[in-house]
């Protein structure tokens, strides 16, 4: 699938060429639906809703507060301002899936 430089990365694009090719849009149509996607599940985020989708994943922000730590390299204090992080799990059927491609290239 990957037609990106970097070997076994997919691209936004390549996401666009299988929708063009699976469900018979034109390009231009394909690409605006993977856009929405992505744009629905970012706003949802940016409204500080969770987002689930079923067999694939979870999205969800968390706040994490402020805290003191050192600075590696000189040793230094320092404080880490507080902010939001976005954690993504993947559901149970896509770690099953995962792990089974890579337990039969083993065995192969």
């Amino acid at each position: 699938m990957p037609n990106s430089p970097e070997i076994g990365t997919v691209v936004k694009a390549d996401l666009v060429d299988k929708v063009y090719d699976k469900v018979g849009f034109t390009r231009k149509e394909a690409a605006q639906a993977v856009e929405v996607v992505f744009e629905e599940i970012k706003n949802a985020l940016i409204r500080g809703e969770d987002v689930r989708i079923v067999g694939f994943a979870s999205f969800n922000l968390r706040d994490k507060k402020a805290r003191k730590a050192r600075n590696p390299s000189t040793g230094e204090p320092i404080v880490i301002q507080p902010r939001r992080v976005l954690s993504f799990k993947p559901s149970k059927q896509l770690l099953q899936s995962t792990n089974r491609e890579t337990d039969e290239s083993q065995t192969s």
